[in-house]
């Protein structure tokens, strides 16, 4: 009698210590399904990159209610600082990026220590001359890849969009191709092809030539191979060419016409991208 109870006191020690040895197991779990997201932007002077901005700091908090993660958003790039950014796995520039030389130097080693970075559209423009040269070259040439900015198409239209590494966590689940939001399309110096360290994810269907209504000709492109989704092996990063929704610019309304987080494929494609970057 007294060996029997002894052994049921045992085992239930056993498999009450059993639980509580797993319970922070199980914690350490769900954590690492959150992560916290920072987007720096400037939302200045160009109507359709400010009301992208807009959208985006719209977007992405509902987007982080439903998928465990936090989105913090600030247009002070003196937040770009070291103690600041510890406190976060991602960083978003929403337009544009740093100019002061110890913000990017933050920013280079906050990268190369394993930080996650997501930029759109305007954040890696570069054209010297203009109020942002190219006189960044870690950013423009080793991290992006693309080099300066060369030329774009107008007006803003959607392209369809094909996957060219359906492999990848970004695009896998995404069709082959898609039709895009509106969008102006940049096209880069360097052919990001030619760069081993380059994974091109999406670029533009040869079926969206002719791409661009002009009223320029260069503004319309009927040819030719344009990456708009890419990533750095080197880096946690993906940049996306979207980014600038059409506006009334006719009537002098300035009105959105058009919305970038407003095509559920294309929403779906950030999302990922976005869970890929905060859950490495």
């Amino acid at each position: 009698m007294y060996n029997r109870k002894a052994r049921e006191i045992f085992i239930a020690v056993l498999c009450f210590g059993g639980l509580f040895f797993r319970l922070p197991q199980v914690k350490a779990q769900k954590m690492t399904r959150e992560f916290r997201v920072i987007a720096f932007y400037t939302a200045k002077e160009d109507p359709a990159h400010i009301s992208f901005v807009h959208e985006a700091n719209r977007w992405f908090p509902k987007m982080a209610a439903a998928n465990h993660f936090t989105y913090d958003s600030t247009n002070n790039w003196n937040n770009l600082n070291a103690k600041f950014l510890s406190g976060y796995q991602v960083v978003i520039f929403l337009d544009t990026r740093p100019e002061d030389p110890a913000q990017r130097k933050v920013f280079e080693e906050y990268m190369k220590q394993g930080g996650g970075w997501m930029g759109f559209h305007f954040s890696a423009f570069a054209l010297t001359p203009s109020a942002y040269p190219q006189n960044w070259d870690w950013y423009h040439n080793d991290f992006l890849g693309s080099g300066s900015y060369l030329s774009n198409t107008w007006r803003p239209t959607p392209a369809v969009l094909r996957v060219t590494d359906k492999n990848h966590p970004v695009t896998r689940n995404l069709p082959d191709t898609f039709r895009s939001a509106a969008n102006e399309w940049y096209r880069w110096k360097n052919d990001l092809r030619n760069n081993p360290q380059i994974e091109i994810l999406l670029a533009i269907d040869s079926s969206s030539f002719p791409l661009g209504t002009g009223p320029k000709l260069s503004e319309i492109w009927h040819s030719g191979f344009y990456p708009v989704v890419w990533t750095n092996k080197k880096y946690r990063m993906v940049y996306f060419n979207m980014g600038h929704n059409d506006m009334d610019y006719e009537n002098h309304t300035l009105a959105t016409l058009s919305h970038t987080f407003d095509n559920p494929l294309q929403d779906r494609l950030i999302l990922d991208a976005l869970t890929w970057l905060g859950s490495r």
